[in-house]
Order: C-alpha cells, then structure tokens, then sequence
C-alpha cells in the first residue's frame, strides 16, 4: 500500500465505508478568514488533497471520489475559473507520477469536451498511465453535475433505442459516466454546508452522509477518523425495517 504514512493515529476502524465521495468546500473561506486571495485558498486546498488521498489508504479506503470542478462553477469569475484549470493541470503533472508509484488509479466523471483541450489530454494520460493501478481507485469529477450526468444517460439510452419495458434502475447505471463505480457508501462536505450540490444525485439514493465545519484546507487526519468512526457506528437499512 501506499508507503509514508500520513495518519499518525491509524487505529483499527471496524465497519468502515468501500466509497467515500467528498465535496471539497470553504476553500475561498479559508483565504478571506487569512486576509489571502482566494487562489491561495485554492492552492491551499490542493496542497491538502494529497494528504488525503494518503491518509484514506492508510485506512485500506478502496474508492475516493472527489468533487473537484462542477457544472455550475462556470459561472465563478472568468479568472478563478481560469485559475482552477491552471491549478489542475499543474496538479496532474505533479501528483500523477507520485500516486502512479503509489498504486492509485485515477478516472474521471464529467465531460471533457467543454474542457481546454490541453487540460482535456492531461486527464486522458493520467487515467491511460494509472489504469492497471488497484491499491485505490481515485475518481475526480471535474466539469461534474449530477443532472447533467442523468440527462446524458437519457440521451444515450434514446439514441440507443433500448425498449422502455427493459430500462431498469440496474440498466440506467450502465449507462451513467462510470458504469464501474459503486455507489458511495459515505458522502462527506466540509466548511459546514448541508446539501448534497447537484453532486452523484442517482448514485447518492442511499448514502449515509457526513458533515463537518472544518474548511477544506484543515480537513485532516482527526477528522477523517472522526468520520469514519461516525460511520462505523451507524446502522444502514436501505428502506428497510
């Protein structure tokens, strides 16, 4: 597995999630409480991510999804959009190799075409260089919106002419971004929000969530154990008694 570890407090976690998705939040709130530009907070949360990413394989975390760039954050100001691409795809040249070494593959939920084609190619070699990876599979969604995932299934679904009578949920999921992806177990937001933001919707059905006020940034090992362990403990019935 992955080698230096990160969680100095690695203890044994019964019950623990295969799929945890993130919703990474509070970025920019973590520069303006710093008196720092918002790109500072960006950069600041990225720097954070590759500790993450190290301490959920500390904790034998098959899957990690992270919600890196959506639909709706097109319409941020034209330079922090800018920003963000700049800030991925140096991201990819640095990170790429370090999690390649380190057993991770990595995939992409989204759509890359209404992406810059040289950010587009990026992506594209990081998942084609990480694809026989199996120590974690790390899938960003980045240009990612919930809905828009739906309607592109519909369209596939329609053009594919498949008869109504044979479309089920099990069918459906076939044909969304990843068809390979479990469901999340856990979905966890930081910097204290409580909506699920047009984020996995179809997958989402039967998550257990979980929220915490820390911002992005200081989200750290203490918390991740405080959210697996909130998980651990609870009980899923899936509409069951």
């Amino acid at each position: 597995m992955m080698s230096n570890k990160i969680c100095k407090d690695n203890s044994k976690i019964d019950n623990l999630p295969f799929h945890i998705a993130i919703i990474m939040d509070g970025n920019g709130r973590w520069a303006s409480q710093k008196g720092l530009p918002r790109s500072q907070g960006h950069e600041a949360g990225t720097q954070n991510l590759r500790r993450v990413i190290k301490c959920f394989a500390d904790h034998k975390i098959k899957y990690l999804t992270i919600y890196a760039f959506s639909t709706e954050n097109w319409s941020r100001p034209e330079l922090e959009v800018n920003m963000l691409f700049d800030l991925l795809a140096q991201s990819i040249v640095e990170e790429t190799p370090k999690l390649h070494s380190d057993g991770v593959r990595i995939k992409h939920i989204g759509r890359l075409d209404t992406l810059p084609k040289q950010l587009g190619q990026s992506i594209l070699k990081s998942i084609e260089l990480t694809k026989a990876n199996k120590n974690m599979i790390l899938t960003v969604a980045f240009n990612y919106g919930g809905r828009t995932e739906i309607i592109d299934a519909t369209k596939k679904i329609i053009a594919e002419n498949i008869n109504p009578d044979l479309i089920n949920e099990e069918t459906f999921s076939t044909y969304l971004y990843d068809s390979e992806l479990p469901d999340p177990d856990l979905i966890v937001r930081t910097a204290g929000e409580m909506r699920i933001s047009n984020f996995l919707i179809w997958q989402s059905a039967y998550s257990e969530f979980y929220y915490t006020s820390v911002l992005w940034p200081d989200f750290d090992e203490i918390e991740i154990k405080k959210a697996l362990s909130s998980y651990s403990n609870r009980h899923r019935r899936y509409g069951t008694i």
